[in-house]
């Protein structure tokens, strides 16, 4: 996943498009990779103040500053929709925050519930254990560092380039890691498919050898 130098900001309207529905509408497996960044406000009244998506490498990262921004019903729309299967990582925090200014991921898988680290000894893995395990270092090697003090400003317009990535680079590992995850299951219920079934009979032929015209 590539970035440019600049990057296409567009103020959303209740009448936006969003051009992912199309890619997806084509998709047998209609994953969105999502990830939250969140104001500084106390843990008890913390609110989303960015919401990024992914749904591929070769789709650009949509990222929606909730903080800044009018509330848009596309966007609402889309999360609600059952149809997706938005991937996040440690995601109870998340759908607390965006309870609170009334936002709802309607098919909210959790990464971190739904898959371990085969050799991992502690509890719970983090983003960078499965990311490292499952997409060959991509994640921890161009994932940029931002500062404990950056980490308070994702309310803050514009965001710098350094926040941009960091963000992006959450949801596109969230996406690729529940893709790869849900190709290896297909492709074992697959493989266990064609074991099970029977093997097919060839027909036999009307023609014996006492009944061929010489």
């Amino acid at each position: 996943m590539a970035f440019a130098d600049e990057y296409q900001g567009v103020e959303a309207h209740g009448n936006t498009k969003l051009h992912y529905e199309r890619h997806l509408s084509l998709q047998r497996h209609k994953i969105v990779g999502i990830d939250l960044e969140y104001n500084n406000e106390p843990e008890a009244t913390q609110k989303p103040a960015l919401c990024q998506l992914s749904i591929g490498k070769k789709h650009p990262v949509l990222l929606f500053q909730l903080s800044a921004a009018e509330r848009c019903t596309v966007f609402d729309n889309f999360l609600a929709n059952p149809r997706y299967t938005f991937a996040g990582f440690s995601i109870d925090g998340d759908k607390k925050r965006l309870e609170r200014v009334n936002l709802e991921v309607a098919n909210f898988i959790d990464i971190q519930k739904e898959w371990r680290v085969p050799e991992a000894t502690k509890e719970l893995d983090s983003l960078g254990d499965v990311s490292d395990m499952l997409i060959d270092d991509y994640y921890n090697n161009m994932k940029k560092k931002i500062t404990d003090d950056e980490h308070k400003r994702w309310a803050t317009l514009p965001l710098s380039m350094r926040h941009i990535e960091y963000a992006a680079k959450d949801a596109y590992a969230a996406y690729e890691i529940w893709n790869r995850i849900t190709l290896t299951q297909d492709g074992l219920r697959r493989a266990k498919l064609e074991k099970e079934e029977p093997p097919k009979k060839c027909a036999r032929s009307s023609w014996g050898w006492g009944d061929a015209d010489w």
